[in-house]
């Protein structure tokens, strides 16, 4: 991409931006969804993990990320995958509670769960975006 003019590249980049906010979009329509469409809001506790999702990488991770993808004897590294991990499975197990339970439907959980895996390829194709080292993305 180095041989592209830089305007063919800012556009590229433009749209790579529009394909995230497209996903993100689409989670946020599916999570609403999977409450309007079965009246009931219970659901919508998933939502306090989304809040506490980036929460520990906020905190604890800093501004050097690239900690997060290797072994680490660092206390503070090793805190924030332990939370953020905790933060996924709570993403995963409140829905799958709330069906057990009999509070939501099956139809609800796929929602619930299809939003939690649009939100999960959202951020991994950002992190494939924000990669400095390689040239080109997961879109």
């Amino acid at each position: 991409m180095a041989d592209l003019p830089h305007y063919v590249v800012a556009c590229l980049h433009t749209g790579k931006l529009a394909a995230l906010a497209i996903l993100v979009s689409g989670g946020i329509v599916l999570q609403i969804l999977a409450c309007a469409l079965y009246n009931n809001w219970w659901p919508m506790l998933t939502v306090i993990m989304y809040v506490l999702l980036p929460m520990p990488l906020l905190f604890f991770a800093g501004s050097d990320g690239s900690a997060l993808f290797s072994e680490s004897d660092n206390s503070w590294v090793n805190a924030t995958k332990f939370l953020t991990g905790a933060s996924a499975v709570g993403s995963i197990a409140i829905p799958a509670i709330l069906k057990h339970a009999g509070v939501i439907g099956w139809g609800a959980l796929a929602m619930e769960l299809s939003s939690f895996f649009v939100f999960v390829l959202a951020i991994m194709c950002f992190i494939g975006m924000t990669d400095e080292d390689n040239y080109y993305s997961v879109i």
